[in-house]
């Protein structure tokens, strides 16, 4: 559902009805989750009523239903969203280092996870919600298999973050991921643009302290 979204709006200029009716639905589905947004933000998801949510994007509940099926499911088309872009903004970071011709693991990684917290200040709003435990249920083990995914895929840096069937190695991926998700915890909290500067600067020496020598392995032992 949000990836369809972040898909191009069809042109009101298109020929015949279809294209009008799927724009009128692109904007309605976008309304929703505007409004949803803005009520999450100030209520909480718990708190938040159906009702204000459809009288502030000027829709109906019916329509809320008949395009989401829920206020659970707006939550989760808005982390859609959110994680979606994040990813993006992360993997721009890391395919325009390569392209520059840097090859370093620990840059490239730091360049992502840059970008990323960067997000985390410019979508303070969501981030902060996304943070705060008042979610449908379920939400925490898909919100913590997400960031798991997202900072697994930059092992395409190289190998940077080891095998994924070591022990220590999934500790260590771990580690990482929660160092940047907590990052942006902070970061999204930060009182002003400074303060959340310096946040993301710490993030990123703490994981190149973390990432200097790799992950742990047990010393091996002489043979005889």
């Amino acid at each position: 559902m949000a990836e369809a979204l972040r898909q191009a709006r069809p042109s009101r200029a298109r020929s015949g009805t279809g294209g009008w009716q799927w724009t009128r639905t692109a904007e309605t589905q976008r309304a929703l989750l505007d409004a949803a947004r803005a009520v999450f933000a100030e209520e909480g998801f718990a708190s938040a009523s159906i009702t204000d949510i459809v009288e502030r994007a000027g829709s109906s509940v019916g329509s809320l239903y008949h395009h989401f099926g829920g206020k659970s499911e707006l939550f989760l088309a808005l982390w859609q969203e959110y994680s979606g872009a994040q990813e993006e903004a992360a993997g721009r970071a890391i395919a325009q280092g390569r392209r520059t011709g840097v090859t370093d693991p620990l840059v490239l990684f730091s360049a992502g996870a840059k970008a990323y917290l960067e997000g985390c200040w410019q979508r303070r709003d969501l981030a902060v919600l996304f943070s705060t435990g008042d979610a449908p249920p379920g939400f925490g083990t898909l919100q913590r298999a997400d960031g798991y995914q997202w900072i697994s895929a930059l092992d395409s840096t190289g190998g940077t973050l080891g095998g994924p069937g070591e022990s220590a190695e999934r500790l260590y991926v771990t580690v990482l991921t929660s160092l940047v998700r907590e990052g942006a915890v902070e970061v999204a909290a930060a009182r002003n643009r400074r303060q959340a500067t310096r946040t993301i600067s710490a993030v990123l020496e703490y994981a190149r302290r973390l990432m200097a020598d790799g992950p742990w392995r047990p010393p091996v032992r002489a043979a005889g």
